[in-house]
């Protein structure tokens, strides 16, 4: 599939990356159908990311159809349309159960 990579400070490209994969039961996989860089990418497009490394996926807002679901997902199925927001979180750790969803510790492992 295709998608925008950061390669460096103002380089992102359109790069042919692996499908996704489930990797924990409580995913989804979406088929983008509409989506755009945000505002809030770019400070990772400027490099002031120090964890950032060359071929990372951008991209956190977007539109799409619910095509694969983890064994625990509860709340979508096959062929839902969805709207995800800027905020991912994992719903369950200490700071989503205080509704810090930005402070989540399962969404980003590299935090």
């Amino acid at each position: 599939m295709k998608a925008v990579c950061w390669h460096g400070a103002k380089d992102v490209r359109v790069d042919n990356v692996p499908d996704p994969k489930i990797l924990n039961p409580r995913d989804a996989i979406i088929r983008i159908t509409s989506t755009a860089i945000c505002g809030s990418d770019l400070h990772l497009y400027d490099g002031f990311i120090p964890t950032m490394k060359s071929g990372d996926i951008l991209g956190h807002e977007f539109m799409g159809e619910v095509v694969e679901v983890g064994s625990e997902t509860q709340n979508l199925k096959i062929g839902d349309r969805v709207v995800v927001p800027f905020t991912i979180s994992c719903g369950n750790c200490f700071f989503c159960q205080r509704d810090l969803w930005s402070l989540c510790d399962n969404t980003n492992p590299n935090g």
